[in-house]
């Protein structure tokens, strides 16, 4: 097996008004497919990320992460061409972000913020 590239990255939500208004109006994912799935009594929204999809399930009465440290997916991370812009942008939008620091291994910066759902996000020049 080969393996390309990422398709798409699934996340779990739990406020369809405050994911959107964070991924779409914040962030600028545009959305390519939004269904209702009554069987399921959620919404599968995909937003488009480049060259891969971020696939979001808003479902009611799911546990919250215990943990960033939890087993599993940790956080994401978004490359962009200048943290210290992408933060400016952030925090005039009202998300608040860690400090700047410096990736110990490549020299970079970088520093997290947090979804509606207190998911990790990373920007990473």
């Amino acid at each position: 097996m080969i393996v390309n590239t990422i398709h798409h990255i699934a996340i779990l939500c739990s406020d369809k008004e405050k994911v959107l208004d964070f991924y779409v109006n914040k962030l600028g994912f545009p959305v390519i497919r939004s269904n209702y799935r009554p069987e399921r009594d959620d919404w599968k929204i995909d937003l488009q990320c480049r060259d891969f999809e971020l696939e979001l399930f808003i479902m009611k009465d799911h546990p919250a992460r215990p943990s960033p440290e939890a087993y599993g997916l940790r956080h994401l991370a978004f490359r962009v061409e200048s943290v210290d812009a992408a933060v400016a942008e952030l925090e005039e939008k009202g998300i608040l972000c860690e400090p700047v620091r410096t990736d110990t291994f490549t020299g970079e910066k970088m520093t997290f913020f947090h979804d509606p759902d207190g998911l990790p996000i990373e920007i990473h020049e």
